[in-house]
């Protein structure tokens, strides 16, 4: 009896420390936007780790890199959950690119609006290559960005091919692909699907019966070693077909 006492006490506490922090992020969030810059996206990162343990998730960095992670790079990653969108800026510190419906989720858009993060109407191209755009200059700036090839939440399987955005750029500029295999033991539950809502996810994260979320990272691509957009895409590709195989299967 005492030991479930004790961590519904632990729980309230984390929600309650989230739920202050949240607070304070949402007023910082109305300053000046080079003022944000210089502070915020730290503070955004401890924002996730927060969120994270209220949401009682237990996420895992295996680093299954054999060389150092690069000072700069793109960081992109397999979908299958909303959960990256935590998952990856509390492990990393990247700028995301997501998905324009993110800006208007309650919350959430407000504090990620405000660390930075670029946003993409999927379905326009005009808005695809603007986001490119952002991208290359946020590159320029030093920064590290992160984001999803597959365009979307595809579910917990690769099947499409991914799209050439990130490794057009990744040529351009010469920086580096980190990629990021995400598994999530409770497949079921956080994966998500249509019609759900962030609501019913956050439910889903709460309630599972094995939150265990497992994060590797593994060696960077160098762009230097191909002579396309197409070959980089088809390579990076098929290395994720083969982890899915080993970590999924």
């Amino acid at each position: 009896m005492l030991y479930y006492i004790l961590r519904i006490l632990k729980y309230l506490f984390f929600w309650l420390d989230f739920c202050l922090f949240t607070l304070i992020a949402l007023v910082l969030s109305w300053l000046p936007k080079f003022l944000l810059d210089k502070f915020y996206p730290q503070m955004f990162q401890w924002w996730c780790k927060s969120f994270i343990r209220a949401l009682n998730v237990d996420l895992r960095l295996h680093q299954k890199n054999l060389h150092p992670i690069p000072k700069q790079y793109i960081l992109v990653g397999n979908h299958p959950s909303a959960f990256e969108d935590l998952g990856i800026p509390a492990l990393f510190p990247v700028h995301s690119l997501a998905k324009i419906e993110v800006r208007d989720w309650f919350l959430v858009g407000r504090v990620s609006w405000a660390a930075g993060t670029l946003y993409v109407r999927r379905e326009s191209k005009e808005s695809r290559n603007q986001a490119a755009a952002e991208i290359e200059e946020g590159l320029k700036d030093g920064k590290c960005i992160a984001l999803y090839p597959e365009g979307g939440c595809k579910g917990r399987r690769i099947f499409e091919n991914f799209r050439y955005g990130a490794f057009d750029i990744s040529l351009k500029t010469g920086i580096p692909i980190l990629p990021v295999f995400l598994h999530y033991e409770a497949q079921d539950d956080f994966e998500w699907r249509d019609p759900q809502t962030l609501i019913h996810k956050i439910w889903h994260f709460m309630t599972t019966q094995n939150n265990r979320a497992n994060y590797y990272v593994l060696d960077a691509i160098d762009p230097k070693q191909f002579s396309s957009k197409e070959e980089y895409t088809e390579y990076t590709h098929k290395l994720y077909l083969k982890w899915q195989e080993k970590y999924l299967e």
